[in-house]
C-alpha cells in the first residue's frame, strides 16, 4: 500500500549472530511487517471474500516480485530484498477491484518502476502502491475500483487492523503521522459537511472503512517517501488531509489516493531542493575545524 503500505524498504540494523533467533519474534525483523499485511488479507478474504479472487492477488504479488528482481538487478546490480515488492504487490491485491487480470499486474508494474524511474538525489519520490494505484484509477476508470465496503459493517475487521497497524507504526514510531492525519480529517470533515449539507457524521464515514486503515498505517507513513523532520511529517500528513478534501469536494472517489500523489512528491522535492540550498549557503568551515 502504495498504497503508503512499503515501510519495510527501511533497513533493519546488522544483528549480530548470537541474538538472530532472538529477533525472529521482535520489530528488528524486516519480514514481520509484511506477515502482518498477509494476516489483514486473510482475515478479510476468509470473513468475507473480500478479493477478487486469488488468481489475481497472486498476479500482482508475483509481478511485483518478478519486476523487482529485474530491475534491482539490471540497474543496481545486486539482489533486492523481496518484502517490499511483496508489501507492493499484496497492497495491490487487496485495494484493486476489478474483473479483469490485467490491471493487477500493470497497476503493481507501474508501481515497482516508479522506484526506479521517479528519482532525484538517489531517492524515490513517490509511494509505489499509492503512483500505481493513481496513475490506474485515473487513466482506467472503467476497468477498475478500489476496496469499499468488501468487509461489511463489522467493527472487529477493524480493530484488527488497527491492532496489526499500531505494531507496525510503533516499531517506525510514526504514529505522530497516523494521529495528525486522522485529526485533520476529522476537522476538515467538519467543513466539508458545512459545505456540502451533508451530515457530519457520514462526511467522517468514510474513515472506519478498510481501505481508510491501509492508507492510514501504511501508505502516508511510508520512510522512504516522506520527508525527515518529525514536524514536517506532520504538516504534509494535515496538507494530504486539505489536498483529499479538495478533491473530495469535487465528488472524486479517489481523493486519498491523489491527495497523497500530489502532496507526497511535492514535499520530498522542496525538501531536496532546500537541503540543496543550505548545503550551498553554508560558510565554509576553517581547515583546522574539520
Amino acid at each position: 500500500m502504495s498504497v503508503a503500505l512499503d515501510q519495510t524498504r527501511s533497513a533493519s540494523p546488522a544483528v549480530a549472530p548470537a541474538n538472530k533467533w532472538k529477533d525472529v519474534f521482535t520489530f528488528n525483523n524486516r519480514f514481520l511487517p509484511p506477515v502482518l499485511i498477509t494476516g489483514i488479507l486473510l482475515v478479510g478474504e476468509l470473513e468475507y471474500g473480500m478479493l477478487e479472487s486469488w488468481g489475481r492477488t497472486g498476479l500482482a504479488i508475483a509481478t511485483s516480485i518478478l519486476l523487482e528482481l529485474i530491475l534491482a538487478k539490471s540497474l543496481t546490480g545486486k539482489w533486492p530484498h523481496l518484502a517490499s515488492a511483496y508489501i507492493s504487490g499484496i497492497s495491490v491485491g487487496i485495494l484493486v477491484r476489478s474483473p479483469f487480470y490485467w490491471p493487477y499486474a500493470l497497476c503493481s508494474a507501474l508501481s515497482i518502476t516508479s522506484k526506479y524511474v521517479l528519482r532525484w538525489d538517489g531517492k524515490h519520490l513517490c509511494n509505489p502502491s499509492n503512483f500505481g494505484l493513481s496513475v490506474m484509477f485515473f487513466l482506467y476508470p472503467a476497468a477498475m475500483a478500489s476496496l469499499s465496503i468488501q468487509w461489511g459493517n463489522s467493527l472487529w475487521p477493524m480493530l484488527v487492523v488497527w491492532a496489526l497497524g499500531s505494531i507496525i507504526i510503533y516499531r517506525l514510531k510514526r504514529f505522530h503521522i497516523c494521529f495528525t492525519y486522522v485529526v485533520s480529517f476529522l476537522a476538515l470533515s467538519y467543513v466539508r459537511s458545512l459545505v456540502t449539507g451533508h451530515p457530519y457524521f457520514a462526511s467522517i464515514a468514510p474513515l472506519t472503512g478498510p481501505m481508510y486503515q491501509l492508507f492510514v498505517f501504511f501508505m502516508i507513513t511510508d520512510p522512504k517517501t516522506t520527508v525527515k523532520p518529525r514536524w514536517g511529517q506532520c504538516v504534509v500528513a494535515a496538507l494530504v488531509a486539505v489536498a483529499e478534501m479538495i478533491f473530495r469536494l469535487g465528488e472524486d472517489v479517489h481523493a486519498p489516493y491523489y491527495a497523497l500523489f500530489v502532496v507526497g512528491p511535492a514535499a520530498r522535492v522542496v525538501e531536496i531542493l532546500h537541503a540543496r540550498w543550505t548545503k550551498k549557503t553554508l560558510p565554509a568551515q576553517p581547515e583546522a575545524a574539520r
